[in-house]
This record gives structure tokens, C-alpha cells and sequence, in this order.
């Protein structure tokens, strides 16, 4: 049992270390939590996302995909892309405010088609989280011996825990953005996390 929990605990802080940063999925999940639009598929969205990279990870898929190294270059230059155009209109929020002021309501069911595709984009056209969860969790996870499985449990635990506080614990800066230049710059911040990481990206495919 407590080779078990040692597992557990191992996998639950290795999958935090690698999530807990500033990225473009997680500046995406902040701004849907903050504005509570779509925030409950948009964390399970990602936290499922996780959970199924780090369950092919864990059974060795990464081993297979390295064979192939052109796929991690063609996501890399469409994610790349991804995030440049987000990025872009990002950075036109901040050059061209409206009423971005916080709403308490929800979003429309336009909205929240929206951030469904755009979380689904952002999740599975980063190639950084192919790196984290598939070959990366997966590798160290296969140190563990017949525990690895413990292992990945802990890592999805932790994307679970992670983006579930992420997304409705963002509601606690509810009131200091319900101003519209705090949105400005919170978008400010995610145009340029998202424009750096699209042209390494591409740069680096």
C-alpha cells in the first residue's frame, strides 16, 4: 500500500509540474473562469484531454509516435498557427476595447460552442502536451514497473485538480475584473504568451 501511495503521490506532483505554468491552454481556462462562460466543459475538456494522453503515454504510444517524427512537426506548425491567429485577436481586444467588463451571467450557447472548439483546438494542437503527457509522464511512469498505472492515475488527479481550480477559482478576481482595463490586461498578457508560443512553434518545426 504505501508503494502504492508513493506512486500516487510521485505521478500527482510530476503531472502538476508540468501543467502549473503559464501556457496558452491555461490562459484560455483563466479567461473562461473569470468571465464564467463554458467553464465546466472547458475544464473537462481539458482534464479528460489529459487523462486519455497520459493513459497512451502510460502504455507506451510514445515509444510508437517517435517512429514518426514528421506528425509532432505537422502539429507543430497548424498549432503554431493556432495560436498566432488567437494571439492576434488578442492583441486586438487590447488595441480596440469594447465593454469588456466581467458578466455575472453565462455565456450564450453560441459562446460556449465557441470556447468548446477553441479548448479542443488549443488541447490537442499544442504539441507541448503531447511532449508532457504522452512522452514525458509516460516515460517516467514506466520506471515504476507494474505501478505505472498508479503513477498516471496521480498525473490525471492532478490536471483534474489543476484546471478545476484554474477555471471556477477564477471567480475570486471576479470583482477586479469587472473593469475593462483589467481585461485589457489579461488579454495583453495572452496575446503575447500566445504569439511567443506560435512563432516557437513554427520556428522550431
Amino acid at each position: 500500500m504505501f508503494s502504492e501511495m508513493t506512486a500516487l503521490a510521485a505521478g500527482f506532483g510530476t503531472g502538476l509540474s508540468l501543467i502549473v505554468a503559464i501556457g496558452a491552454q491555461n490562459a484560455f481556462v483563466l479567461r473562461q473562469g473569470v468571465h464564467r462562460d463554458a467553464v465546466l466543459p472547458v475544464v473537462a475538456i481539458c482534464a479528460l484531454s489529459d487523462a486519455l494522453l497520459i493513459a497512451l503515454g502510460v502504455a507506451g504510444v510514445g515509444a510508437v509516435v517517435v517512429a514518426w517524427p514528421g506528425a509532432l512537426k505537422l502539429v507543430a506548425l497548424v498549432g503554431g498557427g493556432f495560436l498566432l491567429i488567437y494571439g492576434a485577436l488578442a492583441a486586438r481586444r487590447v488595441l480596440r476595447p469594447g465593454d469588456g467588463a466581467l458578466r455575472a451571467e453565462s455565456g450564450s450557447a453560441g459562446s460556449r460552442r465557441r470556447a468548446v472548439l477553441t479548448c479542443l483546438a488549443l488541447t490537442w494542437l499544442n504539441p507541448h502536451v503531447y511532449l508532457d503527457t504522452v512522452f514525458l509522464v509516460g516515460s517516467i511512469a514506466a520506471d515504476h514497473g507494474p505501478l505505472r498505472w498508479t503513477f498516471g492515475l496521480g498525473a490525471g488527479l492532478a490536471s483534474l485538480c489543476w484546471f478545476a481550480a484554474l477555471g471556477f477559482g477564477a471567480r475570486l478576481l471576479s470583482r477586479f475584473l469587472a473593469r475593462p482595463s483589467a481585461w485589457r490586461v489579461l488579454d495583453g498578457l495572452v496575446a503575447v504568451t500566445m504569439l511567443v508560443l506560435g512563432g516557437m512553434l513554427i520556428a522550431g518545426a
